[in-house]
């Protein structure tokens, strides 16, 4: 394969047998891609395409969306995520990682527990200072069963702490009507119906979750022997980028790199706070 030619679609089974697809895209060394919550492998297109003249691509679809289909486990939790990168990285001989959010979560825990992993860069995984609020996971977790797709946005925001103001200041029942809105315009857009905001909602469960597994445990993290990359954007959240240097203090061979300009979604494709070239360009520096 060329960088020219586009990616193609492979996929590998995971040890509880669910299938994870993922793209690979490029030639060189292999690189994991891995996604957030409210992501595909596809959100990684500008991204991947970036890094493909210097590595092989392997944009996952994490389980439970897309190309890796899942229907929801309640007994769900990180080391499944784990088990299912372990899969792609022993499919493929890639021993590097980039985890973006609730992926970036699951990258480190996985290079504290595979030794097959070289090196891992990460953007910004969400620890809370004071602990993520579980009892707003729990109603994401009920809207979602309910149906009730709107809710489930809203809540999922203020559960992630990335709500914008509005949504934390303006009464539900209107924030409610405005994200049905936002739900059904983005469901008449332009593109694949895997990637609209209503058939990816649901994954959030899983990203909580991973998420939620993690909370409180970063001094665990101080077993990740690997060279590791900390991103940040200059745009995304206090406790993000706060997350960020205590991360910093705890990983024994960490660097920090704070990239100007760019939000919590810079990695994605170019849009609002989003840069996926410049994070290539520091991602090749530090793989490289």
């Amino acid at each position: 394969m060329t960088t020219e030619d586009p990616p193609t679609h492979e996929h590998v089974t995971s040890r509880d047998g669910t299938r994870i697809g993922y793209l690979r895209q490029g030639e060189g060394p292999g690189l994991v891609l891995v996604q957030g919550a409210m992501g595909t492998a596809e959100h990684y297109s500008q991204l991947a395409t970036a890094l493909a003249p210097h590595f092989t691509v392997l944009s996952v679809d994490r389980r439970g969306r897309a190309s890796s289909p899942r229907p929801w486990d309640s007994s769900h939790h990180i080391a499944r995520d784990v088990e299912d990168l372990d899969a792609v990285l022993a499919g493929t001989g890639a021993i590097r990682v980039f985890g973006l959010s609730s992926g970036a979560v699951i990258t480190l825990e996985a290079a504290r527990t595979l030794p097959r992993i070289s090196q891992v860069a990460v953007y910004e995984p969400p620890f809370y200072p004071e602990g993520i609020n579980r009892d707003l996971i729990a109603q994401v977790h009920d809207e979602i069963a309910r149906g009730d797709l709107p809710s489930a946005l809203i809540t999922s925001l203020l559960a992630a702490g990335t709500a914008p103001a509005p949504v934390r200041v303006l009464p539900r029942p209107l924030l409610r009507v405005l994200a049905a809105v936002v739900l059904t315009a983005d469901a008449h857009a332009p593109g694949p119906a895997h990637m609209t905001l209503r058939r990816l909602l649901p994954g959030n469960r899983y990203d909580f979750t991973a998420v939620a597994d993690m909370d409180g445990k970063m001094a665990t993290l101080a077993a990740v022997a690997q060279p590791v990359l900390l991103l940040s954007g200059t745009k995304s959240p206090a406790f993000l980028r706060r997350a960020v240097r205590t991360l910093l203090d705890v990983l024994p061979r960490a660097e920090h790199v704070e990239l100007e300009g760019l939000s919590h979604s810079g990695p994605w494709n170019t849009g609002r706070g989003s840069r996926p070239e410049f994070v290539a360009s520091t991602l090749r520096n530090f793989f490289a």
